[in-house]
C-alpha cells in the first residue's frame, strides 16, 4: 500500500508539472496573439470561442459572438461550420462592422484546425484587415469594366462586318485569302473571350456575378464539355481519356458556368502540354462527403510546388511560362469564383516537367 501511495504521488506530482508546463505555453501563446496587429482568436474542437485577444473588441462587443458582417456577404458561422465538419481550414473574405465607428471594413478571415495526435484539437483565426488595399482594387476594376464595355461594341461591329465580308466576296476556301478571313475570325474570338473574361473578373467583384441552380446531369454536362473541346480542336492531336466512376446524377449548379470551368481546364491542358496532347478527365463521388470530384489531368510542363497555391488568384501568371503561352491570368480566378459560388472547391496537384492535374468538387446537394 506504500509503494502504490508513493506511485500515485509520483504521478499526481507530474500531471501538476505537466498542466503548469501546459498552463505556461497557453499563457506565452495568448500573449502572442494579444501581440499581433489582426483581429486574433482560438476555437475549441466544437467550434465555440475561447479565446479573444485585444483587437476583438474593436469590432464585437461579446467574446461569443462573431463581428456583425456587411448583410450580402457569407455569414461566418455557416461558412466555419461547413468547414469544421470536413476538418479543412477556412478563408474567406468579409466586411465586417466597427463599433465605434459603424463602418464596415473589408477583413481577410482565416480559420485553420490545430491537430494533436491525428484528431483537431481547436482552431486558430485571423481577421486581416485589408480594406485599403480593396479599395485599390475596386478602382482598378472599374477602369476594367469601363473598358472593356467601350471594347465590346466596336468588336461585335467588326466581327458582324467580317462575317459579311465572306458572304460577299465568296471566297474558295482553299484560297490564301479564305485563310486569311479564317485568321481575323480567329483573333476576333480570341479578343471577345478576353473582353468577356475582363467582364466576369468585374462581375466578381462587384458581386454581381450571378449564379443560376438547377439539377443538371453532370455525366451529360462533362461529355458536351469534351466534345466541344474536340469540335474546335484538331482531332488527330487532342485526345481526351474519361475514367472513374461517371456520375450520372442530378446535382444543383449552373450549367453553362460549370460547363466553362471545365472547358478552361482541358483548354489550359492542351495548351500546356505542347508536346502530349493526351488529356484524362476522372471523376469520383464521395458519398460519406457527399460531394463529386472531377480531375482533369496533363502531361506538360507542370507547376513548381511553391507556385501552386498561387495560380488561382487574379492575374498571376507563372514566369516560366509567361513568355511562352499568352494570356493574362484571370482564367483559373474566374473559375475559382464560380466554384467557390457552387460551395466547392478548386485545387492543383503538378510535377514539373511530368504533368498537372486540376480539380474541382461540388456537394452534391
Amino acid at each position: 500500500m506504500k509503494k502504490t501511495q508513493q506511485n500515485l504521488e509520483l504521478e499526481v506530482k507530474g500531471r501538476r508539472e505537466s498542466q503548469v508546463t501546459m498552463k505556461s505555453q497557453i499563457d506565452h501563446f495568448h500573449l502572442m496573439l494579444e501581440s499581433l496587429p489582426q483581429i486574433a482568436f482560438t476555437l475549441n474542437e466544437s467550434g465555440t470561442v475561447d479565446f479573444v485577444n485585444g483587437k476583438w473588441y474593436e469590432y464585437s462587443t461579446s467574446e461569443q459572438n462573431f463581428p456583425e458582417i456587411y448583410p450580402d456577404d457569407p455569414d461566418i458561422t455557416e461558412e466555419f461550420e461547413r468547414c469544421r465538419k470536413k476538418g479543412k481550414a477556412l478563408e474567406l473574405e468579409v466586411r465586417i462592422k466597427n463599433v465605434v465607428s459603424g463602418n464596415y471594413r473589408y477583413h481577410l478571415l482565416r480559420v485553420t484546425p490545430v491537430y494533436d495526435e491525428g484528431r483537431i484539437k481547436n482552431w486558430v483565426g485571423t481577421f486581416t484587415d485589408i480594406d485599403d488595399q480593396k479599395k485599390v482594387e475596386k478602382e482598378k476594376d472599374e477602369f476594367l469594366s469601363i473598358a472593356s464595355h467601350e471594347l465590346k461594341t466596336p468588336l461585335t461591329s467588326i466581327k458582324a462586318y467580317v462575317q459579311l465580308l465572306e458572304r460577299k466576296l465568296k471566297l474558295d476556301k482553299e484560297s490564301s485569302e479564305a485563310g486569311f478571313v479564317t485568321k481575323v475570325q480567329g483573333q476576333i474570338e480570341k479578343l471577345n473571350t478576353l473582353i468577356t473574361d475582363l467582364l466576369d473578373v468585374s462581375k466578381i467583384e462587384n458581386g454581381k456575378l450571378k449564379i443560376n441552380k438547377k439539377p443538371v446531369n453532370l455525366e451529360n454536362l462533362i461529355s458536351n464539355a469534351i466534345e466541344t473541346i474536340i469540335q474546335t480542336h484538331d482531332q488527330r492531336e487532342v485526345k481526351i481519356e474519361r475514367h472513374g466512376t461517371k456520375p450520372d446524377i442530378l446535382i444543383p449548379l449552373d450549367e453553362i458556368r460549370i460547363e466553362q470551368v471545365l472547358i478552361n481546364f482541358l483548354t489550359n491542358a492542351i495548351k500546356y502540354s505542347p508536346d502530349n496532347n493526351q488529356v484524362i478527365v476522372t471523376t469520383f463521388v464521395d458519398e460519406e462527403a457527399e460531394e463529386v470530384r472531377v480531375n482533369v489531368t496533363d502531361f506538360g510542363i507542370g507547376i513548381p510546388d511553391f507556385k501552386q497555391d498561387a495560380v488561382f488568384k487574379k492575374f498571376y501568371r507563372v514566369e516560366e511560362s509567361s513568355l511562352q503561352f499568352q494570356g493574362m491570368g484571370i482564367g483559373l480566378f474566374i473559375c475559382s469564383e464560380i466554384i467557390k459560388q457552387h460551395h466547392g472547391h478548386v485545387g492543383v496537384s503538378s510535377i514539373v516537367d511530368e504533368g498537372s492535374t486540376f480539380y474541382f468538387t461540388l456537394p452534391l446537394n
